[in-house]
């Protein structure tokens, strides 16, 4: 297979062009949607409900979002003839890195948004764990009647994935010798970020840490940088005692993914203290995992110098499904 080719002077010409042009959200704010996303985040913030009602800040993209044809009417050709450059190139692979959001209003059932959505920058050709390619950066700003309401920049790698060498054929009838293995890849590492540097220098003095708005007293995780509550920016931490119970879990079989073997099992972990966290379970095989099984903290050491918390399995607990 040929190799991919360096085409960032070409990408170069890509930045600044528009993606999108006032493009109309497919739906207005709406109850439903909020209801349904506060379910599924265990958020049960009060500024959600009632007659007075907000959305959750972090939906912003949510209501932008065009579904699972991903068409959207506004989205300029450049969008296209990018990431048709990019495949032609080599780079067929993607993957999302990070995103910021900035909330300038709160948003409320009825509003209509629009977006424009611009190719901000496009780095030079990066290699990566998962392989060589380059990082696309978007920004959209999204208004209400003109308003400005809230922006988010979002960040992808387009790469060329690390084929897979297939092992060598063994030969006879010479006589038997020490093999090799290609290094396992290594996990993909978290975005470290001023809202969650606090978290990762606490896993790594083996300390779970929560956070604690300062105003409401109000837990939340994953780390935000205001509460999902009051809205206030204050905040302290608590460290979770380490208890809890699997709420629910998947088992992941397709598609393979570098340093993971499938199947394992991913489960969402109620903490004793009311938060929940996705996590692995440790202790037992993928298929022993089930809703209501009891876990204990642990961190354990992946690839040499990285530590991760787990979760070990501490009973069977009541049956369950794979969700």
């Amino acid at each position: 297979m040929r190799p991919p080719s360096d085409v960032h002077h070409l990408l170069k010409a890509f930045e600044g062009r528009p993606a999108a042009v006032s493009a109309p959200a497919p739906d207005p704010v709406n109850l439903p949607m909020i209801r349904h996303w506060c379910e599924a985040m265990g958020d049960t913030g009060p500024a959600y409900t009632g007659d007075d009602a907000i959305a959750p800040p972090t939906m912003l993209q949510a209501w932008t979002m065009p579904g699972l044809s991903g068409a959207s009417a506004a989205r300029t050709p450049a969008y296209d003839e990018l990431f048709a450059l990019l495949d032609g190139a080599g780079y067929t692979a993607v993957v999302a890195t990070d995103c910021e959001q900035e909330y300038v209003r709160p948003l409320r059932p009825g509003d209509r948004l629009t977006f424009d959505t611009v190719v901000e920058t496009v780095s030079p050709r990066k290699t990566t764990r998962l392989g060589a390619g380059y990082f696309i950066t978007t920004m959209m700003r999204v208004r209400v009647a003109g308003e400005l309401v809230g922006t988010h920049r979002f960040r992808i790698l387009k790469y060329a994935p690390v084929p897979v060498q297939p092992p060598a054929p063994v030969q006879h009838p010479e006589p038997a010798r020490p093999t090799t293995h290609p290094a396992r890849p290594t996990r993909p590492r978290p975005v470290i970020n001023r809202d969650n540097a606090p978290f990762w220098e606490g896993v790594a003095a083996h300390k779970l840490l929560i956070q604690r708005c300062t105003a409401c007293g109000t837990l939340r995780f994953p780390w935000l940088p205001g509460c999902g509550s009051c809205g206030s920016p204050a905040w302290g931490t608590v460290e979770a005692c380490g208890s809890g119970t699997v709420y629910s879990y998947v088992v992941m079989h397709h598609p393979p993914f570098p340093a993971f073997d499938p199947p394992y099992a991913v489960a969402l972990v109620e903490l004793a203290e009311g938060v929940r966290m996705i996590s692995n379970i440790t202790g037992v095989p993928y298929d022993g995992v089930r809703i209501g099984m009891s876990v204990e903290l642990e961190f354990i050491r992946v690839d040499g110098e990285w530590e991760l918390p787990v979760f070990r399995a501490q009973s069977a607990g009541p049956e369950g499904a794979v969700a």
